[in-house]
């Protein structure tokens, strides 16, 4: 499944540190980190290409057995490399070469406890992580604050999307990384009390752009977030206590030797190495092998549009045609299907589709205790019992996946949950998507039967909130820079009704075109996209358009960053085999003419699908230069693709 050369070479550093200053940079030089302490406390600041990207930034962790944060001695450091080449389907590159030089320091606390910064820099990305000892006899400890902070010059903006309060939204399962961004916002203006989600954005004015995640988050520790902006920096902070009702511990449990997730931090002049990097995969290794090979596509899904009341026999069998017709590899039945379908006919349904060549995937509640969520099946992916009980039955009856729902925080606890469900999941062949969910911090290449999250504010929003359709085309424009950037994002757009509702006579009006939503089906990158389309739209959607979601894929071979300005609007280009889709949104209210510069294109003839001025959405072919240069038009709330 994967080729892996790993080289990790050692060397006592003897010029990599002065006066107790020690410095490693990318493989082409262009990005530079340097470490050192200050008064006894570990700082860090980085460079790219002489810039500054990040002012004097602390660094430690204090534990309940020592704080590591004061009273620090730097002991040594250690440089070298890593080069590893990968293949990964799931994500926006098949296949990944990973280059970066490495440095180690070494450093003791007040007590003489050792713990050390393993830092890692390819050509555009940082990523670090702490490497705990065992101290004596000294075997666990609990990680209870994180120092890790992101000094960024004052003039830098922001683009960040705030952490939910815990137990508030719907029945109490926030948070669920679903609330909306703010564009280019001054850092002082950044104040939200329970902070801000990864990834978050960040612009240099003409020096750049810089991307803060982490990555490698399993059930060995908590995932964490940004805090507000405070005396003059962002920290990394763990978990609110009151998430999951209250339950479990907002620091990490961890035994000794024990390490940290990833801090990342993605830099460049342009948003192109944002929108490509691949550095959530690169220092992640998969925990486990897949059962089997697992298989990606589209999907139907009813309950997006025609949503509670169509869960029952005979609207799943619409939904099955649907997809057999728009040769979908699967349907998504969602919430209460137990109930109101029911298990056995469930088996008949399952055997129908298959007649059909569309295999079903299944929703479930993860909930046990920790929220209100009260749709069924529920009770049935909480405890290892139950969860096993239920997919013995899923595996003989020939369900394909599960879409889990209704998770609500980021504490260990919960990523323990994530976790025991994909693990369990694989042995019975079963892939997972996460709904109502944190976001993805690696697990594409952790886990083999992993096809997705939420973690944004998706489609459904689009049903319930006058608000978000209105700024549909903002949000959308956001995504390929900051939320899908880091992971797979499992959206459930391409929604082709006038009115986002069964009738589709009158409310709940779409304000995108039909081409802004065929864009999104390659802007938005998901292995497993499960799209909107309702039965009618194989009578009143032109036969072109339909033609067109019929071969598109859902998995890349390369991701290409082409144009585009956060919140304003975005063109990207995604490869399959040899095949290229150049898509492209307006989120602005006037046209916009873009020349853009397509060289995978040059020369070609290709097939164009835009929007006319009063928002019809048509088909033509036209010519890329020689020199492979292309002018568009783009809309008001409209879009674009181009493929060859």
């Amino acid at each position: 499944m994967k080729k892996l050369i790993v080289l990790y070479c050692l060397i006592i550093a003897s010029a990599v540190y002065s006066q107790n200053t020690m410095s490693v940079s990318s493989p082409n030089g262009e990005l530079t980190l340097n470490v050192l302490v200050k008064s006894g406390q570990p700082i860090y600041s980085v460079t790219y290409k002489g810039g500054i990207v990040l002012e004097d930034s602390p660094l430690g962790l204090i534990t309940n057995e020592g704080d590591f944060t004061t009273n620090m001695n730097f002991v040594n450091s250690t440089t070298g490399k890593v080069e590893e080449t990968y293949n990964q389907t799931k994500i926006k590159q098949s296949q990944v070469s990973y280059k970066a030089n490495t440095l180690n320091c070494l450093f003791t606390n007040a007590q003489e406890h050792k713990i050390a910064i393993l830092f890692q820099l390819s050509n555009n990305n940082i990523a670090f992580r702490y490497e705990i000892p065992s101290w004596g006899d000294t075997k666990v400890c609990v990680v209870t604050e994180e120092k890790t902070g992101y000094r960024f010059p004052i003039s830098t903006t922001t683009f960040l999307s705030p952490m939910m309060k815990p137990m508030t939204g719907f029945a109490r399962t926030a948070p669920s990384y679903e609330s909306g961004y703010e564009a280019d916002t001054p850092l002082d203006k950044t104040t939200s009390s329970e902070g801000y989600v990864f990834p978050g954005l960040f612009h240099l004015g003409n020096k750049g752009w810089v991307l803060l995640s982490e990555t490698g988050v399993s059930s060995l520790y908590t995932a964490s977030h940004l805090s507000a902006y405070k005396e003059g920096l962002y920290t990394v902070e763990y978990p609110n206590p009151k998430q999951n009702n209250g339950f479990g511990s907002s620091g990490a449990q961890i035994s000794l030797p024990g390490v940290t997730p990833w801090r990342t931090i993605t830099v460049g002049e342009t948003l192109k190495p944002i929108v490509e990097t691949t550095i959530p995969f690169d220092v992640v290794k998969p925990l486990y092998e897949p059962s089997q090979d697992y298989k990606f596509g589209r999907g139907s899904w009813s309950w997006i549009v025609w949503q509670d009341n169509s869960m029952n026999y005979q609207d799943q069998v619409k939904y099955i045609d649907l997809a057999a017709a728009m040769k979908f590899e699967y349907i998504l039945i969602d919430a209460w299907w137990d109930e109101r379908i029911g298990y056995e006919k469930m088996k008949e349904l399952i055997q129908y589709a298959k007649s059909k060549n569309v295999e079903v995937l299944l929703w479930y509640n993860s909930n046990g205790s920790a929220n209100d969520a009260f749709m069924t099946p529920l009770n049935k992916m909480n405890t290892a019992i139950a969860r096993k009980k239920e997919m013995k039955w899923l595996k003989e009856a020939g369900v394909k996946g599960l879409k889990v729902d209704f998770f609500g925080g980021d504490k260990q606890e919960t990523m323990k949950l994530y976790e025991d469900i994909l693990s369990d999941a694989n042995d019975y062949g079963l892939m997972i998507i996460f709904h109502g969910a944190t976001l993805p911090r690696g697990w594409e290449r952790m886990y083999p039967n992993y096809v997705g999250s939420e973690a944004v504010l998706a489609s459904e929003m689009l049903i319930f909130s006058q608000d978000v359709r209105e700024k549909e085309a903002y949000f959308a424009s956001l995504h390929p820079f900051i939320r899908n950037a880091v992971g797979s994002m499992e959206f459930g757009g391409v929604l082709l009704n006038k009115y986002l509702n069964k009738g589709n006579q009158k409310g709940q009006e779409r304000l995108t075109t039909d081409s802004f939503q065929l864009a999104t089906s390659v802007l938005f990158q998901n292995p497993v996209q499960m799209f909107g389309l309702t039965p009618d739209n194989l009578e009143d959607v032109p036969a072109f358009e339909l033609d067109f979601l019929k071969t598109i894929p859902t998995t890349w071979d390369e991701t290409v960053f082409i144009d585009g300005c956060p919140g304003k609007y975005s063109v990207i280009a995604r490869r399959k085999d040899q095949k290229w889709y150049v898509a492209g949104i307006n989120a602005e209210k006037t046209t916009k003419v873009l020349k853009l510069k397509l060289p995978m294109l040059a020369g070609q003839n290709v097939v164009m699908y835009n929007d006319k001025v009063d928002k019809e959405t048509y088909t033509t072919s036209v010519k890329v230069s020689k020199k492979g240069e292309s002018s568009i038009t783009i809309q008001p709330n409209g879009g674009f693709i181009l493929t060859n």
